[in-house]
């Protein structure tokens, strides 16, 4: 990851910009986060939408990616099913198909589960690929974990998870988070996700592999996706956008590959960022960004054209 931005750079809030027009002629991809871009874990966000959906009508890709610890097939259902048009989007890459790819690289070792049964799909989606599934385990018996999530992301918090984290750190297992998240809104509700159980872990003195942003596999499989699209002709890095509402990953992620992000001020930091009446805080703004490896080229508190 690059090295701190300057202190000066980031003394004042990058700049707030009116609409996503804006930016969009600068670039020939965007890679844009899902929950808390496009939608909130309840419903689409209609402008948010219709501005991808116009980026692409004037010869952009957009490549959705996110940190959904299941692979793409459901996702895109989930898309449907949540009002989000086909049209807002070329292809979409999760988390989950990065932690397919991790799943088959260890074959048929027995992998201990942890996560709601929405995410079993890994099992039956890696069977599709034709890699070898293998067998669940209880964590005695597991050679590695697959984290997912929270068995109930409503009722639990990392805190309950500590005997088998202490188990995992006593028998050397890695684990394989899904979903690097820390927390994700579902609504009005700020819920925790597998990101918090790795870091946890990795407090413990244990170790976790992550399948998703901010890490570099994610973006290699949307590049991938990307290029296709355009018919092979791989994007120029000064040419391709992220589009996030986490300094954690979003930020942190575009920094790393060397690409330009503009960041949604009323997503996951909504809370610090934004009044009681949605006017947003420039001094916390600013304070934000002084963790972010590298600036954005712009905000906007939600995406619109």
């Amino acid at each position: 990851m690059p090295d701190q931005a300057d202190p000066a750079i980031l003394s004042a809030p990058p700049p707030t910009l009116s609409g996503f027009a804006a930016l969009a002629g600068r670039y020939d991809v965007v890679l844009s986060d899902v929950w808390g871009v496009v939608h909130d874990g309840v419903a689409a966000f209609p402008r948010a939408c219709a501005a991808l959906a116009r980026y692409r009508a004037q010869g952009g890709v957009v490549v959705l990616i996110t940190n959904a610890p299941r692979p793409s097939g459901p996702i895109l259902a989930q898309l449907d099913g949540y009002g989000v048009p086909r049209e807002a989007y070329d292809a979409v890459v999760s988390s989950g198909d990065v932690t397919l790819d991790l799943m088959a690289a260890r074959g048929v070792a027995p992998v201990h589960f942890i996560g709601p049964p929405r995410d079993l799909t890994l099992f039956s989606e890696l069977a599709e690929t034709g890699a070898p599934v293998p067998p669940q385990a209880p964590l005695a018996e597991a050679e590695y974990v697959v984290c997912s999530g929270l068995y109930d992301d409503f009722a639990e918090t990392p805190a309950d998870y500590d005997p088998a984290l202490d188990e995992m750190v006593r028998r050397g297992l890695d684990m394989v988070c899904a979903n690097p998240d820390l927390v994700v809104h579902r609504g009005d509700d700020l819920l925790y996700c597998a990101g918090a159980l790795a870091q946890r872990l990795e407090q413990k003195g244990g170790r976790a592999v992550y399948a998703g942003k901010p890490h570099p596999p994610i973006y290699e499989k949307a590049l991938a996706r990307a290029r296709a699209a355009r018919a092979g002709r791989a994007p120029e890095a000064g040419r391709v956008l992220c589009i996030g509402d986490a300094v954690r990953t979003d930020l942190a992620g575009a920094a790393a590959q060397g690409f330009d992000a503009l960041f949604i001020s009323y997503g996951i930091h909504r809370d610090e960022l934004h009044e009681a009446d949605g006017a947003l805080r420039p001094d916390a703004l600013a304070a934000l960004m002084a963790a972010a490896p590298r600036p954005p080229v712009g905000v906007m508190p939600q995406l619109w054209w």
